[in-house]
């Protein structure tokens, strides 16, 4: 989260959301372990087969490794290429996020009557831009709120835009910045967006999208959160 100084007054911010669907991933820092586990986990077959692997439900080696990469990538801890519920979480997440494809709004619980729209659906971490019922850009994966700091849901609008914004209460760049519910906000990290267990409160994006929202958004813009976020 980062906090915003407008006006005089000290709003205290959050850290934080294809065509086709581009689940692009970013390699996170992780806690590299100097070993790779022999125990086969509770997801061991959902692992293997998610990572085009034998499925036999037993470890092997080259499952760890496959495994051991995956979490790598995503920020998972410890990487020891265990297939445990975090791990599956994220795998199963991805699944889901495909599944949507082209058709993000399908439910229909985004608005189509504000004109242009960000939309921002917590329970499959996904988001769009629309015009109506046109889809303009996305979905794109994003990293949303993790428990305790879960992003807020309900119709709120684009107020403030800060392409170079720095948090000062975290420290930390928050790039392509535009806020939407108080600290909340739209914005790049340099972390994979299956990064567990997600932000503190910001809607996080990939630096290509976060651009892309920048240029596509403006002050004023309707933004509509919704869902629940796995693991909240």
């Amino acid at each position: 989260m980062g906090d915003i100084r407008r006006r005089g007054v000290v709003a205290a911010g959050i850290t934080g959301l294809v065509a086709p669907l581009t689940l692009a991933l970013t390699a996170a820092p992780a806690q590299a372990a100097s070993y790779c586990t022999t125990s086969t986990g509770p997801y061991q077959k959902q692992a293997e087969k998610f990572l085009g692997r034998p499925v036999d439900g037993r470890q092997s080696a080259a499952d760890c490794k496959a495994i051991r990469s995956f979490q790598a990538k995503n920020g998972i801890t410890p990487t020891i290429g265990y297939a445990g519920p975090v791990t599956w979480g994220v795998m199963d997440l991805i699944d889901k996020q495909k599944a949507v494809g082209r058709n993000p709004n399908k439910s229909g619980k985004c608005p189509v009557n504000k004109g242009r729209i960000a939309c921002v659906d917590l329970t499959h971490q996904l988001s769009w831009i629309q015009d109506g019922k046109k889809l303009v850009y996305g979905p794109v994966p994003v990293r949303t709120g993790r428990k305790g700091f879960v992003t807020r849901t309900g119709l709120t609008k684009v107020y403030w835009r800060d392409l170079h914004h720095v948090s000062t209460l975290y420290d930390v760049p928050m790039p392509y910045s535009q806020f939407f519910n108080g600290g909340e906000a739209f914005h790049s990290v340099g972390l994979s967006m299956w990064n567990p267990p997600g932000s503190h409160g910001c809607v996080n994006m990939t630096p290509k999208d976060a651009k892309k929202y920048w240029s596509l958004l403006r002050t004023g813009d309707d933004v509509f959160v919704y869902g629940r976020k796995p693991g909240t």
